[in-house]
């Protein structure tokens, strides 16, 4: 895995920067100690990062979307879609509402079969086991140092 630095702070991985990131919700945004990784998204928005939840629920009330929206571009619940994980056409459908590429996404899941379905659609994939862990991941492939 090549990864360079540019100008603005953000890694090459694969020599594409990347822009987008697209996240679970179950088992990741509702780990313990999920309101760091809350943190993290509102801190890559500011960044100028694309952010997406990318959840296999049948959908969420517009209470529950109107929790999440400051936090997330997109929204795409897999009953609302009509397309499930790990379908690459769910990830492509993800990208393409940030109006990114998927090679310049990174996706995250605690199912190890989503993430490489990601990479598969090309997609950079973090396999979530522990909140600390996929900090130090995105920590790696975002660079926040400038």
């Amino acid at each position: 895995m090549k990864r360079a630095g540019n100008a603005c702070g953000r890694r090459r991985y694969g020599g594409v920067v990347l822009k987008g990131l697209v996240i679970d919700y179950v088992g990741v945004l509702t780990d313990s100690g999920a309101n760091e990784l809350y943190a993290y998204l509102l801190a890559a928005r500011e960044r100028g990062i694309r952010t997406a939840l990318l959840s296999n629920a049948p959908g969420a009330s517009d209470e529950a979307k109107r929790t999440l929206d400051p936090f997330f571009d997109a929204l795409v619940f897999s009953g609302e879609v009509g397309v499930a994980k790990p379908e690459p056409e769910v990830y492509l459908l993800t990208v393409g509402l940030l109006d990114l590429p998927a090679d310049s996404c990174v996706f995250v899941d605690d199912a190890a079969h989503n993430v490489r379905a990601a990479v598969a659609a090309g997609m950079a994939g973090v396999h979530h086991t522990s909140v600390g862990e996929t900090l130090t991941e995105l920590g790696a492939l975002f660079s926040e140092s400038g």
